[in-house]
């Protein structure tokens, strides 16, 4: 049943990236594993996938400690500092930077560790005040100061779009940020690139991809709905 649902999600990817002309190798997948058991994520990994994300640093490290040495997990809920220390050298990307005391405390860790730690910059593009991120006007003055540190690489933005009924309503979100990674590209600041956009979830991801999403944070869709503990 979930490699059937993984399966559809790719396909349906695959469809979007041929109507579009977009090169479907560019594009993540990343499977929303948030309070899901191992053996659900097992399966998935054995219909192919290698990319997962979760919201909890507990669940993560756990998680990475039994599961295969070859996926490369996202961190990309709100990641507090005093927790930074326990995945540093455990994740692929951290997707929710959104603060200096933030990139701070994970340059500090990855200097301990001696590893190099691959971020992007949460941007609260829709001025939710239940989300975190920063707002757009923030972003450079951030950036500015990121770059500096020389055990983070910006590879990209990251954005938690507003759920809506209809997933039209985000598009307008999805392309300023856009926007925004393309002015940021052109200033060309030192160690930060924009390789990488992470936007769009179960809900809007086909609008996120039009718009130039190169990960797209895929849960319900795969795993069904959410379980809360």
């Amino acid at each position: 049943m979930l490699k059937e649902n993984f399966n559809k999600v790719e396909n349906h990817i695959q469809k979007i990236c041929d109507r579009k002309g977009i090169d479907r190798s560019t594009v993540t997948l990343i499977a929303v594993s948030k309070t899901k058991p191992v053996e659900m994520l097992n399966e998935i990994y054995d219909a192919g996938c290698r990319d997962f994300g979760e919201n909890k640093v507990q669940e993560l490290a756990d998680k990475y400690e039994v599961m295969p040495k070859d996926i490369r997990w996202h961190m990309i809920g709100h990641l507090q500092r005093n927790k930074v220390k326990y995945i540093i050298d455990k994740v692929s990307m951290i997707h929710s930077v959104d603060s200096l005391r933030l990139a701070e405390t994970i340059e500090k860790e990855a200097a301990k560790k001696n590893c190099d730690i691959d971020i992007l910059l949460e941007v609260n593009m829709a001025r939710e005040e239940s989300k975190y991120g920063v707002f757009p006007e923030d972003v450079y003055d951030l950036l500015e100061k990121i770059s500096k540190f020389p055990h983070i690489h910006v590879k990209g933005l990251m954005t938690v779009a507003p759920y809506v009924d209809d997933p039209e309503d985000n598009r307008v979100v999805f392309e300023k940020m856009r926007k925004l990674s393309v002015d940021i590209e052109s200033k060309k600041i030192d160690n930060i690139i924009m390789s990488v956009l992470s936007m769009g979830m179960t809900n809007d991801y086909e609008i996120a991809l039009e718009e130039g999403a190169d990960m797209v944070r895929v849960g319900t869709a795969i795993f069904g709905e959410r379980n809360y503990h």
